[in-house]
């Protein structure tokens, strides 16, 4: 197993020398590792769960600082009414459910995302679960629910328009820091990596701001497989990269 050929201070070592500070998850295939098992696509989330929980451990060992995972887009509204329904709730229970283990492992839990069509009970469980785990330092793990970049973008266009309208903002000021400041990740450094699960390979309006520059990993492992020596076969290709940010 590659996990017993690496060693752990070595992925460390990688992490600290390449600055890979930001890791970005698109984690796709939940559904389809539950149809190949001929299990309903609730028994798919319900192990992604697990896969994230994985994850954020492995991410808290080799010191990646910043984790941003892709949970519920703007488009997934369109699936099913009994599935979307399924993810509120187990969102809900999910975060109660491990707040414990991120206090256990210093783990900061913020949502990026539009809150104002979530029903007020899961709002309260969002900032519920960010609020207890504010201090923490170790991982910020973002979690994307309710998002979609474009509307991201288009939210933060606005906001600088409204300055520029009341006289607080000259448009001649405005730069390419000025719109990273109104987005949702404006506090956090760019992904380095991203990585999607499930073998597609688009990016699904996901952070297309902040991954200008990032570099793509995609495997065709279902999340609900991915684990601590996915992580690190991730990592291993991010090292042989050479980043030029367009120079």
């Amino acid at each position: 197993m590659l996990e017993t050929l690496v060693d752990e201070q070595e992925i460390k070592q990688i992490v600290n020398e390449t600055n890979l500070q930001h890791v970005a998850i698109i984690m796709d295939g939940n559904r389809r590792w539950a149809k190949n098992k001929f299990l309903p696509s609730a028994a798919g989330h319900k192990k992604g769960v697990e896969a994230l929980r994985t994850t954020l451990k492995a991410c808290v060992s080799f010191g990646i600082k910043y984790l941003t995972v892709y949970a519920f887009s703007t488009e997934n509204w369109n699936r099913p009414k009994e599935e979307v329904d399924f993810l509120m709730s187990l969102l809900a229970k999910t975060i109660i459910n491990e707040v414990p283990e991120f206090q256990a492992n210093d783990i900061r839990l913020r949502f990026i995302g539009d809150r104002t069509s979530l029903n007020e009970d899961l709002i309260k469980v969002l900032e519920y679960g960010e609020e207890e785990t504010k201090n923490n330092k170790t991982l910020n793990l973002q979690i994307a629910f309710n998002y979609g970049s474009r509307m991201e973008i288009t939210n933060a266009v606005k906001q600088i328009a409204y300055k520029v309208k009341m006289g607080e903002l000259n448009p001649s000021d405005i730069t390419e820091k000025t719109v990273s400041e109104y987005l949702y990740t404006a506090d956090i450094p760019d992904p380095a990596l991203l990585i999607r699960t499930g073998g597609e390979k688009r990016i699904s309006n996901y952070l297309l701001w902040q991954l200008a520059y990032t570099e793509l990993y995609v495997t065709d492992t279902f999340w609900p497989d991915f684990n601590k020596e996915s992580l690190t076969e991730a990592i291993l290709n991010f090292n042989k990269r050479q980043r030029r940010f367009g120079k």
